[in-house]
């Protein structure tokens, strides 16, 4: 099955990309490796998920915020590059703002792993970093960066 096909199974659509905050492109390909900018928990120009994981945001919707950054993801993909040119996904960072006691990251990025591994399959087997911040952008929970090795 494509990735488009993939997500129409799990019932999920691809939202449209969001436009750079700043002075960067939202794909930067250098040779065969795509660097994906962060992608914030947005939904059609629509913010999400703002607010500290443990504190306004609860786990269960830490783990769908970072599920809508991997869609953001995914849509950059298709969008700047198309399914087709994805050898594969190499490496995710995950960033995150929560309360103090609170310390389910893992569980919270598996939002972005599980679904790259749905959508892609063995393509979107990748390494991931988790990374607590103080203070994300518009106050969001989450924040994810990726790359992609692509068909030169």
């Amino acid at each position: 099955m494509t990735p488009k096909e993939n997500l129409e199974q799990l019932g999920l659509q691809l939202p449209n990309t969001s436009t750079p905050g700043g002075s960067y492109e939202s794909v930067n390909i250098r040779k065969d490796i795509a660097y994906i900018a962060i992608q914030f928990p947005i939904l059609n120009e629509e913010f999400k998920y703002q607010g500290r994981l443990g504190n306004e945001i609860s786990t269960e919707e830490g783990f769908k915020a970072m599920e809508l950054c991997a869609l953001n993801v995914l849509a950059q993909v298709d969008n700047k590059i198309e399914f087709k040119n994805i050898i594969g996904l190499n490496h995710i960072d995950a960033y995150f703002q929560s309360g103090d006691h609170w310390d389910d990251s893992p569980i919270v990025v598996n939002g972005a792993s599980e679904l790259f591994v749905n959508v892609l399959g063995d393509k979107g087997k990748h390494s991931r970093a988790i990374f607590g911040v103080e203070k994300l952008p518009r106050n969001f929970s989450v924040g994810l960066t990726a790359s992609f090795t692509i068909k030169p």
